[in-house]
């Protein structure tokens, strides 16, 4: 396993407008690329974020022209990239899913998680039920980038820590959180939920946010954190811009404070 990695995570407000989005995420992976980036993480719904009536159109499937654009920047530069969620179609099913997919350096498609929990809540006065469009994922997903295990996550998963549970359970270093979380959830829990889930597993956690005006006219928070796994916030993004923020991960630092501090072999089973 590689000791030290350079990560990017990417913040940025996506549009109903699916080609200005995926030349955008381009743009912003590209600048991450620049400044050293081995791995580089995309928000929820980077692709396309719209009204509940418009998702059905825009949904594709995987591999489809999205992940193709993303595989080729891949291979070209010798990347991993997580796109954080795209509208998958699956022949057969009556719904769609909300979809990441990690795509390793030779443009190869690795891993796709499918979002445990969906968000069915009432914010800030509005109403979502995700699950009347997305169907519900069944399996957490843990994919190898540059030899280190990372879990995958999607958003409303980051308030279920069984899910990170089971990924540090299972060896993960990292987990991804791309989200488009809202301002009125974001600023009561956004950043202590994502610093939390980093102590209470001594893992990383790389969590891209979108900002500006989400699906059903909602404010999204932005403030994209990168995380060490004793709660530090190594990157944060602000709540008004796109931002590529970049760290360096210390894999050798993070066994060593698994071993002074093994909290994770202290576990008893709690029925």
């Amino acid at each position: 396993m590689n000791l030290n990695l350079r990560v990017a995570a990417i913040q940025l407000n996506a549009t109903p407008d699916k080609t200005i989005n995926l030349a955008n995420a381009k743009r912003l992976t590209v600048q991450a690329i620049e400044k050293g980036a081995r791995f580089i993480v995309l928000p929820e719904a980077f692709n396309f974020r719209g009204s509940k009536e418009l998702i059905p159109a825009n949904a594709e499937p995987i591999p489809g022209p999205s992940t193709k654009l993303f595989q080729d920047l891949a291979r070209d530069y010798n990347v991993s990239i997580l796109l954080g969620s795209i509208v998958q179609s699956i022949p057969g099913q009556d719904k769609v899913f909300n979809t990441s997919v990690m795509i390793n350096g030779d443009g190869t498609i690795v891993a796709q998680y499918n979002k445990i929990h969906l968000f069915d809540v009432d914010v800030d006065h509005k109403q979502f039920r995700e699950s009347d469009t997305f169907g519900r994922g069944t399996q957490p997903v843990i994919a190898t980038v540059l030899d280190v295990p990372v879990g995958i996550s999607i958003c409303y998963d980051l308030r279920f820590p069984e899910l990170y549970r089971h990924y540090s359970s299972y060896g993960a270093k990292m987990v991804c959180v791309p989200s488009s979380f809202t301002t009125h959830t974001g600023q009561a829990h956004w950043e202590t939920l994502v610093r939390a889930r980093a102590i209470e597993n001594l893992m990383y956690v790389i969590a891209p946010n979108q900002y500006g005006v989400g699906t059903g006219g909602v404010a999204t928070y932005g403030n994209s954190l990168i995380v060490d796994p004793w709660g530090h916030v190594l990157a944060r993004g602000d709540d008004h811009a796109e931002q590529v923020l970049v760290a360096d991960i210390d894999f050798y630092g993070q066994q060593v404070l698994r071993n002074q501090f093994p909290c994770l072999n202290h576990r008893i089973d709690i029925r």
